[in-house]
C-alpha cells in the first residue's frame, strides 16, 4: 500500500515573489496570507511578493514568510486534490506548517508563534559571536567528536542539522565553528561551508530562546495531531499535545535530525513525498537518502498544475 508524507521546507528557502501567482489566482492561498496580515498587524503578504530581500531574510520575517507560504500552498492542494499524507514533517521551522496541516496547531496561532521564535533566536547570541558551517563528506561520529573536543577546549560547536548522507551543519560559538571546520577539512572532509545565518541555530547557545519559546507556547492552544507527525528532535512519531510541545521547546537548541526523520518514513513504507513550500531543498535531501524514492515540489501555479496532473496519474 502507498504510503505518502507531507514535507514542509525551514529557514533559507525564502525568496521575494513566493506565493504571488497563487495569492492573485487561488483564493484559498489569498485567504491564507490575509489572515497572516491580520493576527501579525503588518503586511507579511507585500513583504512575500515584494521584498525587500535582505527584510525577508531576518529570522523573525522569514519564519512566518515561509510558514504562511507553505500553508496557502498546502490550502490550495487540499481542494485540488484528494490527497491525505501519512506522515508529515517539517525542517526546523517547517515543523510548524507540518503541526498546522496535522492539525495540532490552528495557523493564525502558528504565524504567531514562529513571529516570536525569529525574535528569539535572533536575541539568543549577539550578532557576529555565533556561526553555522555545512561540513560536506563526513560522517556523523567523527565529525561529532572533532565538535566534542573543541567544545571542551572552550570553544562551544555542535552538530546541529543532519541533513543527508555526507551534508552535516555545525552550530555554535564563531571560533568553535571555525576551528571544528578547519580540523575537519583537516581529517577529510570534503567541503566546509559557512552559512549566512543571523546565529547558532540548534545549537546549545540558543537556550535562552528555547526558555522564551516555552513561555511563549504556554499561551496557546496545542491540539493532538490528527496525523503522524515526525519530530525534528527524535527522528519519530509524535500526536500528543504535551510530547509536541516538549519537542517544540526541545527543537530550538537540539540537531534537526532530517535525514533520520526520512529514513524512518521510508522504513514506515512512504515512497511519495511532497514537498509544500518555497524551493525544492527537501526534495532534493531526501533524494541524497533514496535516490529511487518519489519526489513532488510545489511551490507555485506552475508546479501545483503538475503535481496535479502526477497524483491524477498514481490514482
Amino acid at each position: 500500500m502507498s504510503k505518502i508524507a507531507f514535507i514542509f521546507p525551514g529557514q533559507g528557502s525564502q525568496y521575494v515573489g513566493m506565493g504571488a501567482d497563487l495569492y492573485e489566482q487561488e483564493s484559498a492561498a489569498k485567504a491564507v496570507f490575509d489572515e497572516a496580515d491580520q493576527a501579525l498587524g503588518v503586511s507579511l503578504s507585500a513583504l512575500c511578493f515584494e521584498g525587500p530581500e535582505d527584510t525577508l531574510r531576518l529570522t523573525a520575517n522569514t519564519q512566518p514568510a515561509i510558514l504562511t507560504d507553505s500553508i496557502a500552498i498546502l490550502n490550495v492542494l487540499k481542494e485540488k486534490a484528494s490527497v491525505t499524507p501519512d506522515y508529515v514533517a517539517g525542517h526546523s521551522l517547517g515543523e510548524y506548517s507540518a503541526l498546522v496541516a496535522a492539525g495540532a496547531l490552528s495557523f493564525a496561532d502558528a504565524v504567531q508563534i514562529v513571529r516570536s521564535r525569529g525574535r528569539y533566536m535572533e536575541e539568543a547570541v549577539p550578532a557576529g559571536q555565533g556561526a553555522m558551517s555545512a561540513v560536506m563528506g563526513m560522517d556523523r561520529e567523527a565529525l561529532t567528536e572533532i565538535c566534542q573536543s573543541t567544545t571542551e577546549a572552550g570553544y562551544p560547536v555542535q552538530l546541529a542539522n543532519l541533513n543527508c548522507p555526507g551534508q552535516i551543519v555545525i552550530s555554535g560559538s564563531a571560533e568553535g565553528v571555525a576551528q571544528a571546520g578547519d580540523v575537519a577539512k583537516a581529517n577529510g572532509a570534503k567541503r566546509v561551508i559557512p552559512l549566512n545565518v543571523s546565529g547558532p541555530f540548534h545549537s546549545m547557545l540558543m537556550e535562552p530562546a528555547a526558555e522564551k519559546l516555552s513561555r511563549k507556547l504556554d499561551e496557546y492552544m496545542i491540539q493532538d495531531a490528527g496525523v503522524a507527525v515526525v519530530a525534528n528532535v527524535s527522528a519519530n512519531v509524535v500526536q500528543a499535545k504535551e510530547e509536541i510541545k516538549a519537542s517544540l521547546i526541545k527543537q530550538v537548541a537540539s540537531p534537526v535530525l532530517w535525514e533520520d526523520s526520512v529514513r524512518f518514513m521510508l522504513d514506515e513504507g512512504v515512497d511519495l513525498f511532497i514537498e509544500i513550500g518555497p524551493g525544492t531543498v527537501l526534495s532534493g535531501l531526501v533524494k541524497k537518502v533514496d535516490r529511487k524514492v518519489r519526489t513532488i515540489s510545489i511551490q507555485d501555479m506552475v508546479t501545483l498544475e503538475k503535481a496535479l496532473e502526477q497524483l491524477q496519474v498514481q490514482k
